[in-house]
């Protein structure tokens, strides 16, 4: 049966827009895409066994629909090994195509802390058979997010710790200014590769010790300068 909403009729029900909150305010910024630069610290290159030489970036992404805020990670169906990856998230204001290193910052919004849960089993079929990542990265709730802090009030930060501690257990550790592909040059390689809009976040890569959780597990993870995010596995 056809749905009415407004002066519009569609033919099923349309799906809900993907916001996220942003802290401090009654603001709610509208997911366009979920974009994910993978291996963007050298470590991690290295424990996923590839060349930490800066090559060019690559990107994945997640459905806008994965983003996970202010509830429990369920840990999914068809996997026995689910990993935790935390990630600074950067959300974009506007957009376009080929847009200067030296401008990107602009284009920026605010940022978040995120997670980029991974069903690793997976995703290592995948990468064996050179299939796409999407069934080990894109499943449901699998990017628990916090909101966004606005860059007009922390800055675009480019220095500061990266960590994740499970159980009160350190799993994770890095920093910012270890990051491959800085903030401004992900952005202009990226709309170099798709045209990019307001709405858009990026996850931007993680550090080394990534690992797996189980249910009962309390994950908290930090970038500095930006915010805190507490997940529970269930």
């Amino acid at each position: 049966m056809n749905v009415q909403k407004g002066t519009a009729t569609y033919a099923v029900d349309p799906a809900p827009q993907t916001v996220l909150p942003v802290e401090g305010s009654d603001l709610l910024f509208p997911i366009r895409r979920v974009y994910c630069v993978g291996r963007n610290f050298a470590a991690h290159a290295i424990e996923m066994g590839s060349d930490p030489n800066r090559e060019p970036p690559f990107f994945f992404q997640k459905n806008p629909n994965n983003l996970l805020v202010g509830r429990d990670f369920p840990y999914p169906v068809a996997s026995n090994d689910v990993h935790h990856e935390i990630e600074m998230v950067v959300a974009l204001k506007k957009g376009g195509d080929s847009i200067p290193v030296e401008k990107a910052l602009d284009y920026v919004y605010g940022y978040g802390v995120g997670l980029d849960m991974t069903r690793r089993d997976l995703q290592g079929i995948a990468k064996d058979t050179g299939r796409p990542w999407e069934v080990g990265k894109a499943f449901e709730d699998s990017a628990p997010c916090t909101p966004l802090f606005r860059a007009e009030k922390i800055g675009h930060p480019a220095n500061g710790a990266v960590t994740l501690d499970v159980n009160g257990v350190r799993k994770q550790t890095g920093d910012l200014n270890q990051m491959i592909w800085k903030v401004p040059e992900m952005i202009s390689y990226l709309s170099g590769l798709f045209t990019l809009a307001p709405g858009d976040i990026i996850f931007a890569g993680t550090p080394s010790g990534v690992g797996p959780v189980k249910r009962g597990d309390q994950m908290v993870g930090r970038v500095e300068g930006v915010g805190t995010l507490e997940v529970r596995v269930v």
